[in-house]
């Protein structure tokens, strides 16, 4: 799952016109790395949400910025897992 997630997100960032070349899991999301802003941030955050069906708390969004992207599919990833081991 956690492959998917992140082959999803890679994709989303390319799509948001974002240079993916160099991405790893090391990489942040914030400034320091991927430079998402606050807009760019939430707009990943809606096609997550979209996609599996996900809902992210309004106060996490400055969490997601100091995030790496392995830290973020993880998150996703579990939290996917979570949600149908719940409806299981």
């Amino acid at each position: 799952m956690r492959d998917e997630v992140r082959a999803f997100v890679t994709e989303q960032l390319a799509d948001m016109n974002y240079d993916v070349d160099d991405l790893d899991d090391d990489t942040t999301l914030g400034p320091s790395g991927v430079d998402l802003e606050s807009l760019a941030l939430a707009d990943l955050a809606v096609r997550v949400e979209d996609r599996y069906g996900l809902k992210f708390a309004d106060d996490e969004s400055e969490q997601l910025a100091l995030m790496t992207v392995g830290e973020f599919t993880t998150m996703i990833a579990d939290r996917v897992a979570g949600a149908k081991s719940d409806a299981a």
